[in-house]
């Protein structure tokens, strides 16, 4: 399916703010894969689709992952919204044709991150964590110029500050994102 066509089914598909945000991290990843000299066309399409799930409700998540026999971990069940991502890529791949390993990946990982992510798995992450409509991260103005110039050092720096705040919050870690975080930080 054509990018054009896509947007036009997500316009419909997800709520205004959701939306906005999408084509924030699109557009911001295809300028992060211009300034890292990454595959543009994948950056657009990981950046579009990354969160084609999210407006699921959580139980219907649940549900859709169990029919289509999507691991769920533990952390996951118990936090249903964190599916969006794998269930995103399912959705990438069965509703709108995508068949990029690449692109599935990145939408996949780019809540909670994994250990040795490639590129555009850095990419989609960092794209949707400092795109234009994002206001509330800590140390976002260092953040939006360091992911310009390493993505490795904005990796570290974004999962710190995730562990940080769910630290403050009494949120849920999932394990994946430590692993993450333990890997960028030996980098």
């Amino acid at each position: 399916m054509k990018r054009v066509e896509i947007e036009k089914k997500l316009k419909k598909e997800l709520d205004k703010e959701r939306y906005e945000h999408t084509m924030g991290v699109m557009y911001t990843a295809a300028a992060l894969a211009m300034a890292h000299n990454g595959d543009l066309e994948q950056a657009l399409y990981a950046g579009l689709l990354h969160d084609c799930a999210k407006c699921i409700p959580n139980h219907e998540k649940l549900k859709i992952c169990k029919k289509h026999k999507i691991a769920i971990s533990p952390s996951e069940g118990r936090n249903p919204f964190l599916l969006h991502a794998k269930l995103g890529a399912y959705f990438a791949k069965k509703r709108y044709g995508v068949k990029d390993k690449d692109v599935l990946h990145a939408i996949q990982v780019h809540t909670t991150g994994e250990p040795g992510m490639n590129m555009l798995d850095k990419i989609l992450y960092i794209a949707d964590y400092i795109e234009p409509n994002r206001t509330k991260a800590p140390d976002l103005a260092d953040v939006r110029k360091i992911a310009f110039e390493d993505l490795d050092k904005a990796m570290l720096k974004i999962l710190s500050d995730t562990l940080d705040y769910l630290n403050e919050r009494g949120g849920e870690l999932d394990p994946m994102t430590m692993k993450a975080y333990k890997y960028f930080k030996r980098l």
